[in-house]
């Protein structure tokens, strides 16, 4: 594919128009200014972690309360975990629930850490609408801290991709 100037003008065109309609919730150097960051419905669930925001913003570092409380979105390839190859356990970075075991982590080449299952009762759903289309976004099940979304086109054996934000997570190896 040939990039022309037409073609990057239309691309700058599009991301304005996106941005413009407050779709665009990347957290980029401020996650305070992440536009349209926590406007996004929320989980209807009650969680066992349950912190007023005042707590939140003194447990979380800034970019992990962007992602896990205001559904922002680190940008692609600068989360550390996207590279973690060892054995061990993906963790909510908010509580330390246990969500996803080394062996279902697969290099989706999106640039945030993506696995094919989550472990059992680690995370839930909600519908999803920003970007004027119907994503399904993933949480936390034990605090509610938002993770990323999950997607149809992931690998055998499920054919899930859940395309998780790395700041969101923390990462412990298998003991040996």
């Amino acid at each position: 594919m040939r990039i022309t100037r037409r073609f990057l003008l239309s691309g700058g065109t599009m991301t304005a128009a996106v941005a413009a309609i407050g779709g665009w919730r990347l957290l980029a150097g401020n996650p305070a200014s992440a536009a349209g960051a926590g406007d996004a419905p929320k989980a209807p669930e009650t969680f066992a972690v349950t912190l007023s925001d005042a707590e939140w913003r003194r447990k979380l570092t800034p970019a992990q309360y962007a992602v896990l409380r205001q559904e922002a979105t680190e940008r692609p390839f600068s989360s550390p975990l996207n590279d973690e190859h060892h054995k061990g356990v993906f963790a909510c970075a908010g509580c330390q629930q246990d969500l996803f075991s080394s062996s279902t982590k697969f290099d989706s080449g999106t640039g945030w850490p993506s696995f094919w299952a989550p472990l059992p009762n680690a995370v839930g759903t909600t519908d999803d609408y920003t970007f004027g289309m119907r994503r399904t976004a993933v949480h936390c099940h034990r605090c509610g801290g938002h993770l990323g979304h999950v997607f149809d086109d992931g690998p055998k054996p499920t054919g899930l991709r859940y395309c998780m934000n790395g700041v969101a997570m923390t990462f412990r190896p298998a003991s040996a």
